[in-house]
């Protein structure tokens, strides 16, 4: 078991038909991907959805991030099947609307504001290892779960310290509800067929999204009446307070009601979803490779030594392992953008109306990027090593002005998670169990991630 290839879908030897492609998109994307997809650099060419252009040349990725970013929108699939309860909030805001978000929530995600959320970001993780440490000695617990309800805490101690309002497995569930329905990607929406047509994964996501509109508006109705009463500060740096104090700088109008609650579901649902996700991967990479957990553990148990609050550029080896772990398992497995006018990228002609496909899965996996691009090996990323890498061909949180704004927040959240796990406990794979990841919106292990929980032996402070 150990040192096996990371689990992925077997690339195709040519492209998939048009009925076998829809039916397979809608199963899961990553199994679309030929072998050409993972060697060469653009691929153009018709397609069930028209024209598309499949970029993995950095510099062609960096000319539509940065470049031109102007000429490529989010495309119609993703507004089509994230609308539904995320219209309107920074995820698929454009133009003067997101720029307007940015700049409103850019503060609360600085390096000085998330470095003050570290000492709430330790208490989820103390928290975190009491409760395994009450459960007996090599049970079986599904970490996919474990790290979604951490990670909520997280959020909970920091960017929503007034509360979620409701039982954090409500939303858990109601959040893997909407992944794994909305974020089926429906043949309708593919071949790009009227919205009055239905479609069963958003007849499916309702409770999902009736949960959430109500929990949001309850969240939003309590946080105004302690503003109104003085019972918490116009200033403080919550998310809610900064959303319903905002106001334009230029005209004074404040966010609508849509755009509040698209965001507050945006970073409960994406902010704490993909941090469990990459720590899920994460933890399973290292059953697998008992060589870097021992080289994780070793120095989560020195620094930990010291003190329970630590930062990603104390961990250079936990960073790494999240890193080459977010290298092959990214959160966002694929970003999609309509180019607006024609163009030209590296060479190749790009007309008005393409469908313009940046995938870190396919990027952070290639052929002529990576050597020996499949296998788990941290030392990638190590000082002296990750410098090297080409900032587009590492894209787990994107790039560009569109880039996540909750990277940092992520990594020093993830880091001082593993931090603990590592110093506290052993994981190792179910005998027999190889999960497979699925891509719904994020990328997630089908079934979730069982695995064996074990002590490790408490050492001593100094």
């Amino acid at each position: 078991m150990m040192f096996q290839r990371p689990p992925a879908p077997t690339p195709l030897n040519k492209p998939l038909g048009t009925i076998p492609l829809l039916f397979a998109m809608r199963r899961n994307p990553l199994g679309t991907w030929t072998r050409a997809h993972y060697e060469e650099m653009i691929l153009y060419g018709e397609s069930v959805i028209g024209e598309v252009c499949v970029v993995n040349d950095p510099a062609g990725i960096r000319h539509m991030l940065i470049d031109n970013a102007a000429n490529y929108h989010k495309d119609d699939l993703q507004q089509r099947l994230l609308g539904t309860g995320l219209a309107g909030g920074l995820l698929l805001a454009e133009d003067d609307m997101w720029r307007r978000q940015r700049r409103l929530l850019a503060p609360l995600f600085t390096p000085r504001a998330v470095a003050g959320c570290i000492p709430a970001m330790a208490q989820s993780a103390q928290w975190l290892v009491e409760r395994w440490s009450r459960q007996r000695p090599q049970r079986v617990i599904d970490v996919a779960c474990e790290f979604s309800r951490v990670t909520l805490d997280v959020l909970e101690r920091t960017i929503f310290p007034q509360g979620l309002g409701r039982d954090p497995s409500q939303f858990i569930h109601a959040v893997t509800n909407y992944f794994e329905t909305v974020g089926r990607v429906d043949p309708l929406d593919l071949l790009r067929l009227p919205e009055w047509l239905p479609r069963l994964g958003r007849s499916r996501a309702k409770p999902a999204l009736q949960f959430f509109g109500e929990a949001v508006q309850a969240m939003i109705d309590k946080q105004r009446a302690a503003l109104a009463t003085g019972a918490t500060q116009r200033d403080q740096f919550d998310l809610l307070s900064a959303l319903l104090c905002a106001a334009d700088p230029e005209t004074g109008a404040s966010l609508s009601e849509e755009e509040i609650s698209a965001n507050i579901l945006t970073f409960i649902g994406a902010g704490h979803e993909t941090t469990a996700n990459a720590l899920t991967w994460t933890i399973y990479l290292l059953g697998t490779h008992p060589q870097w957990r021992s080289r994780a553990e070793a120095e989560a148990d020195a620094l930990l030594a010291h003190s329970d609050e630590l930062s990603p550029e104390e961990a250079p080896v936990m960073r790494a392992v999240l890193e080459e772990s977010l290298r092959l398992y990214p959160p966002a497995a694929t970003l999609t953008r309509d180019a607006i006018a024609a163009d030209v990228i590296c060479g190749q002609r790009i007309q008005a109306g393409t469908r313009m496909v940046v995938s870190p899965w396919l990027v952070q996996r290639h052929k002529k990027l990576w050597t020996d691009a499949d296998l788990f090996d941290p030392s990638r990323f190590l000082p002296g090593a990750r410098e090297k890498i080409d900032r587009f061909a590492f894209l787990p949180f994107g790039a560009g002005p569109r880039i996540c704004i909750g990277m940092g927040f992520a990594l020093q959240e993830a880091v001082i998670l593993l931090a603990h796990i590592l110093q506290a406990f052993r994981l190792d794979p179910l005998p027999g169990h190889r999960p497979q990841p699925m891509q719904r919106v994020t990328l997630r292990p089908e079934g979730g991630m069982p695995m064996v929980l074990s002590l490790r032996p408490k050492k001593a402070r100094p």
